[in-house]
């Protein structure tokens, strides 16, 4: 007889645990609260400048705005449908960003790590050290397609696009976490009708491809090693993706959720920050409630 995952246990420790933006998204998704309590947590974590920082991102603490924790806050606001045109949170994301705080300008990418990073409590691979700080398309990809959709669309960010298609087409080391960065383009870019730049079936069938390589076939390391697990990506959104292969495996995940499920309910992350902050049990405390969330959503999709 097959074993489930405890939905009732996980609710509760999503109840008893998230941080209250990490729960406004939870009471979207589960209790049918309004997208406008997420706006207004989100909005706590929003600087003068326009950008997002203050520990948005758990594994970095910085109250500076940076390009990833931003990157976070859209990928909230695209999920709960509160990604609106001319609304006071959007106009202020692209003030950051048009801006060009933490944008290489020789290269044309927005910094995966800045700077100041080191001066906060944080995971290793946040530390911009003296490397360029960044990190393929990610965030790039989708912070180009956010500023062509509810932007000014300028030549550059359009540039950006072409140029982040080729990097798609051309390279081999694509990771989970720069794949979302096309996955929230495709979207972004399908749902405001913007066609003309790139061939938007072109890059559909090129994240199909990328998707077969990058989400990992050996079950055995879901939940245990810091791989790409069908629920990374398939929480509720990016449905579209499902290949066959894929539903096999997410299948599969599914099967195996009951054994990574915690005594109190939640699940835990996968990784360490391998840095001396003992903040880090903090932000590992954030984060599974998040994680939580989304195995709920892809456990519970059909």
């Amino acid at each position: 007889m097959a074993v489930n995952m405890n939905i009732d246990s996980a609710k509760q420790f999503i109840l008893q645990n998230a941080r209250p933006v990490d729960l406004a998204v939870y009471r979207y998704y589960f209790e049918n609260q309004s997208n406008r309590t997420v706006i207004a947590e989100l909005s706590k974590y929003q600087n003068k400048d326009g950008g997002f920082g203050n520990g948005l991102e758990p594994d970095f603490v910085n109250p500076a705005s940076s390009p990833i924790a931003t990157n976070d806050a859209i990928i909230t606001l695209y999920r709960t449908k509160a990604l609106e045109k001319g609304s006071q949170m959007v106009k202020e994301i692209v003030k950051y960003l048009k801006s060009h705080d933490s944008f290489d300008e020789d290269k044309k990418r927005w910094l995966f790590a800045i700077y100041s990073n080191k001066d906060y409590p944080h995971a290793i691979w946040w530390e911009k050290n003296e490397g360029d700080g960044i990190s393929g398309f990610n965030p790039t990809m989708s912070l180009a397609a956010f500023m062509v959709c509810y932007g000014d669309g300028v030549s550059v960010y359009k540039d950006i696009i072409k140029e982040g298609m080729e990097h798609l087409q051309e390279n081999e080391d694509i990771n989970g976490d720069e794949l979302k960065c096309y996955l929230l383009a495709y979207e972004l870019l399908t749902q405001n009708n913007v066609f003309g730049i790139i061939d938007l079936k072109h890059l559909e069938t090129l994240i199909r491809d990328k998707m077969g390589d990058i989400v990992s076939k050996d079950i055995d390391k879901y939940g245990v090693e810091y791989v790409t697990a069908p629920s990374d990506i398939f929480s509720g959104i990016y449905l579209e993706f499902i290949t066959p292969e894929i539903r096999s495996l997410m299948d599969a995940e599914k099967a195996v959720l009951h054994n990574l499920q915690k005594e109190d309910g939640g699940f835990d992350i996968t990784w360490q920050w391998y840095t001396q902050y003992p903040e880090f049990e903090q932000a590992r405390n954030n984060w599974r409630p998040r994680v939580t969330t989304e195995k709920l959503l892809f456990h519970l999709m059909t």
